[in-house]
């Protein structure tokens, strides 16, 4: 059977064989993304260096702390644009890609290489970090599990303290006061009165034990009628409910301010983010603008 060929066409086993070039080249990427990862770091050494000129101890002037948030974020967003914008065009340019759009792709593919490589380095650190917290605690907890015995010589051991001075002083702590208010000690009425303080802040008719068993120590120890005693402790007692009321106040208060700022930093990200790819992705196709 004879085979007429066209001549420029390739016969239809031979277009059956022939591989379609592939439109992406990983070797150019990783090789930019390796690239862009180094001028973020150099930059960002290059910032921390400039940050800290701007900190004199001897004159005391430093930046405010958020002029000073402010100026780094912004420098973080433009170290990212110059580092992914210099990826993505050095991608195209290696790729020798003379697309637009296929540009475009080489660039975004930098973007997200780089982003998953960064989050990627950042996660096994905090790891890190994480699990040796979580060893350092699980050892105190196995310490503690073998029993007061045991642990203690273990602990004066390490701080350099007699074991026997430790119990003589756990056993002062532990001894029961007199239970008449008139007979205790100064110390005694103070370690008394701590200890009735749960109960009466949780209320009820512990609360009202409790707080009826501070009025007497109070009466015993200054010497006062009972009734001026009674007041005095209900004084206090309005004092620390206050107190405990501001205290919970200011904590909600910080943590909405945290969780503004938080909610606020997430956004920003990603807007950077965000600009980032656009960064990597006009860098590609600037390069391949270069190349038609």
């Amino acid at each position: 059977m004879t085979i007429t060929t066209t001549p420029g066409v390739l016969p239809a086993d031979d277009l059956r064989l022939a591989k379609t070039p592939s439109r992406i080249s990983w070797g150019a990427i990783f090789a930019s993304v390796v690239l862009a990862i180094a001028v973020q770091l150099v930059l960002g050494i290059l910032g921390t260096g400039i940050g800290l000129t701007l900190v004199d101890p001897v004159e005391g002037t430093t930046p405010g702390a958020a002029g000073f948030g402010i100026g780094a974020g912004l420098y973080w967003i433009v170290t990212t644009i110059i580092a992914l914008g210099a990826g993505g065009y050095a991608a195209a340019r290696v790729a020798g890609v003379h697309d637009r759009f296929d540009g475009l792709v080489h660039g975004l593919v930098v973007w997200g290489v780089t982003l998953i490589l960064t989050l990627y380095l950042l996660t096994s650190a905090v790891g890190g970090i994480i699990g040796g917290a979580f060893r350092t605690v699980g050892s105190v907890a196995t310490a503690a599990g073998t029993g007061i015995g045991a642990a203690a010589p273990k602990v004066a051991d390490v701080a350099g303290v007699d074991t026997g001075d430790v119990r003589e002083e756990a056993a002062a702590y532990l001894s029961d006061a007199p239970s008449d208010p008139a007979q205790m000690t100064a110390e005694q009425a103070q370690k008394e009165v701590a200890k009735q303080l749960p109960a009466l802040a949780r209320g009820g008719p512990d609360g009202a034990r409790a707080e009826s068993r501070i009025v007497d120590i109070v009466a015993a120890q200054r010497k006062i009628a009972r009734p001026e005693a009674q007041a005095q402790v209900t004084r206090a007692k309005a004092q620390f409910v206050k107190t405990k009321d501001e205290t919970i106040a200011t904590a909600k208060s910080a943590t909405d301010t945290a969780a503004g700022a938080a909610a606020g930093t997430s956004f920003m990200v990603v807007i950077a983010l965000l600009i980032g790819a656009a960064a990597a992705g006009a860098g590609a196709t600037a390069a391949t603008r270069r190349r038609i």
